[in-house]
């Protein structure tokens, strides 16, 4: 009888231990969920913040433009289409110049970063290869999760075919930079953004201790270079 009541006490204990077990273990998945949601919910808050700071900023007036302004705009897209031996229209490089005149960019920067980005062609109807986040489109090399918040910042509509236009794209890698340069205030971090994402800039920068990556030196020496040799000429 004692055995008896032995054995079932025991089964009785087991129970609630396995009980006990399943419902940590639910407890704990839950907790995971809300802990992944939670970090979610702070990294959107926190890009909602930015944007809105960057969008309360001021952008240059160009109603003051005038004609020595084109003539300098000009002469800056000729040097673009002599550099690239013609793939780069000089029709987008007055565009592409005109557009960073009006967030205060070096064109010579974004002239070089779609020279990278396209690995010298200039097509704008580059596709990408695949990564496990999709491809990279056009000019600008946008992926197609990034691209319709970028493009609703800038006031600009949206559709997957505008990525192979080479004036949207150009717009659109102007605003992004200008929203990077706005949110970390250096070219070396903004530009390492652009070409790893924000979240990659930032583990890039955690493991290295700087965000210097070649990708971003290389398009600041290039557009140095170029803009010295531009206005020697």
């Amino acid at each position: 009888m004692r055995r008896d009541f032995t054995v079932a006490l025991l089964a009785i204990v087991s129970t609630i231990a396995i009980i006990f077990i399943l419902s940590f273990k639910h407890y704990q998945t839950q907790i995971d969920a809300l802990t992944t949601k939670n970090k979610f919910l702070m990294q959107q808050n926190e890009q909602l913040e930015a944007e809105i700071s960057y969008n309360a900023k001021t952008l240059i007036d160009l109603e003051k433009t005038n004609y020595l302004d084109w003539a300098s705009l000009e002469t800056t897209a000729k040097s673009f289409t002599e550099d690239s031996s013609g793939n780069f229209k000089t029709s987008w490089g007055i565009y592409l110049a005109n557009e960073a005149k009006k967030y205060a960019i070096d064109p010579y920067l974004v002239y070089e970063l779609l020279k990278v980005e396209t690995g010298g062609t200039f097509n704008p109807k580059l596709v990408g290869p695949e990564t496990k986040y999709g491809h990279a489109y056009g000019m600008s090399q946008f992926m197609k999760n990034t691209a319709p918040w970028i493009a609703d910042m800038a006031g600009l509509p949206y559709e997957d075919k505008l990525l192979l236009d080479p004036y949207y794209s150009i717009q659109l890698s102007i605003c992004y930079l200008d929203y990077l340069h706005h949110e970390y205030g250096n070219w070396d971090e903004a530009l390492t953004a652009y070409h790893r994402g924000i979240a990659g800039m930032e583990a890039y920068k955690q493991k290295n201790g700087t965000a210097k990556s070649d990708y971003a030196l290389t398009i600041q020496q290039n557009a140095k270079t170029h803009r010295t040799v531009a206005f020697a000429n």
